[in-house]
């Protein structure tokens, strides 16, 4: 098993057995977004107004759309420990993010995101915020503009940029009400002026018109050791999830990322690709996806 791994069982085994005292709890960073207000909904944004258009999703890319097997299980397991999370906290819109390019964040963004609105009444937005290598509308198969480059340019509205199934409640896959809750924002036409439009704090602005309408928001963020866009964008999230691969990312790499979210409340790290997951062991916050899902990694 990884250094990864190792270091985070016994982060996870001193949290459990170190007394937290009160000076201790009041120095954890933690992000309280304007979400937890409860804003009034925007009369001018609606579910039902939200523009379809015909998604071809990679099925290959999707094991939760399977009705059995260690892919859904895994990312159904995740989705306890995200609402485990809310118990402690309040937590609506998180970022996902990794150290270093190819860790998975996209693939466990839009499988988290298919997850939380399977089988539930639960309304979901993703949104791509990699700006310089958008992947999700390609998992998805859905349209890759206009998107949320296009919004923080001012040069489109908010409902320009949101989009959904023209399916209301597709039959021909096992998960037939997955993309019926299911709303996308796109990225976009990427362009290099990504930090400036992402600094500009419009995102914020979108994120708390939109988030009276949908039970979760999740960001899939471009790597935070790679560009600055991340950290930003954290800015209008509540909390973290950090994407680690097996095999891939270093311990210094994955230590990086943490530190880089230092003003972030941080859920913890997502284990990707872990060929030989334990059967035990396993910390409250850490978790993993083995190679059934993980060789997928986007």
């Amino acid at each position: 098993m990884s250094r990864i791994f190792e270091a985070l069982q016994r982060a996870d085994l001193e949290r459990k057995t170190s007394p937290v005292s009160e000076e201790d709890q009041a120095g954890e960073p933690v992000v309280i977004s304007a979400n937890d207000e409860t804003p009034s909904p925007d009369s001018s944004i609606s579910l039902e107004s939200i523009s379809r258009h015909p998604w071809a999703p990679s099925l290959a890319s999707f094991p939760t759309l399977a009705d059995r097997g260690a892919g859904v299980e895994q990312f159904r397991s995740l989705r306890s420990r995200i609402y485990q999370a809310r118990y402690e906290a309040p937590v609506k819109t998180i970022l996902i993010s990794s150290g270093s390019p190819s860790e998975g964040k996209s693939f466990v963004a839009a499988n988290l995101a298919m997850c939380l609105v399977r089988n539930s009444a639960s309304s979901i937005l993703l949104i791509d915020g990699d700006l310089r290598r958008p992947t999700l509308h390609t998992l998805l198969g859905a349209p890759g503009t206009p998107g949320l480059s296009e919004y923080l340019e001012g040069k489109v509205d908010l409902m320009d940029i949101l989009q959904r199934d023209h399916r209301p409640k597709p039959t021909h896959l096992a998960a037939a009400n997955t993309f019926s809750n299911l709303t996308f924002i796109p990225a976009g036409i990427c362009g290099d002026n990504s930090a400036e439009l992402i600094a500009n704090h419009r995102i914020e602005e979108l994120i708390n018109a939109v988030s009276p309408l949908f039970d979760w928001i999740l960001i899939d963020s471009p790597p935070v050791l790679a560009v600055t866009d991340a950290v930003e964008l954290a800015h209008a999230a509540d909390a973290v999830l950090l994407i680690a691969r097996v095999g891939s990312t270093t311990y210094p790499v994955a230590q990086s990322a943490q530190t880089a979210f230092t003003n972030s409340r941080i859920l913890g790290f997502v284990l990707n690709d872990v060929k030989d997951p334990p059967s035990s062991g396993y910390g409250y916050y850490n978790h993993y996806v083995g190679h059934e899902t993980g060789n997928l990694v986007k």
